[in-house]
């Protein structure tokens, strides 16, 4: 039933929280995936319009020599000063969810999950039928940054407390994925919540 569906699923969740990790189970369900951060890259590549918009926005310093983005040199100033991390947001959303809704509408049927970090705050949770958060305390999300990135417990936890506040996600999520545990029970808890999605939809 849920192969002759058209279903979009936004799955959207804070820094290793294992968002990915449900991505790539859903993936093995059969679901399309939509990733933001892809789309942005392919957005912001040598020639594309809104390349030339950040450049007008935040200086050609961004641009490397190569006439691709500089991602560092960017990072550096909008991390720097929050209103300029907000000018980023207006000037990336839009065009990011313009170019997903793309990608959307090309799909059929099945489940088409977006992936994207903020997936609520930039409006997009609009266009889901279901928003899945996934979430994880903040000990293991600490834990799981000082592995996979390579971290002192210092960095980790700077990182983590510069995510965005997990209650309106909360209260805009459909269903919360929580990841504290194995990688089995997280198959689990997602499989039943698949099986729940193709009965509700």
């Amino acid at each position: 039933m849920i192969d002759q569906q058209r279903i979009v699923l936004g799955v959207t969740g804070n820094i290793a929280s294992g968002k990915s990790t449900v991505v790539s189970i859903l993936k093995e369900f059969g679901a399309h995936h939509i990733d933001s951060d892809l789309v942005y890259h392919d957005l912001v590549q040598p020639g594309q319009p809104l390349l030339a918009r950040l450049a007008e926005t935040f200086g050609d310093g961004i641009i490397a020599e190569d006439g691709s983005l500089d991602r560092t040199a960017l990072g550096a100033i909008v991390f720097s000063e929050p209103v300029k991390l907000t000018e980023l947001d207006r000037i990336t959303h839009p065009a990011v969810i313009a170019e997903s809704d793309r990608r959307i509408a090309a799909i059929s049927s099945g489940v088409i999950v977006i992936d994207a970090i903020k997936l609520i705050e930039s409006g997009h949770a609009d266009v889901c039928d279901e928003v899945w958060l996934v979430t994880a305390p903040k000990d293991v999300q600490v834990a799981r940054l000082m592995r996979r990135n390579e971290l002192t417990e210092e960095e980790a936890r700077q990182r983590v407390a510069a995510q965005p506040p997990l209650k309106p996600k909360i209260d805009r999520a459909d269903r919360i994925i929580e990841n504290s545990g194995s990688l089995e029970t997280l198959g689990a808890t997602v499989e039943a919540a698949w099986y729940m999605l193709s009965k509700s939809n």
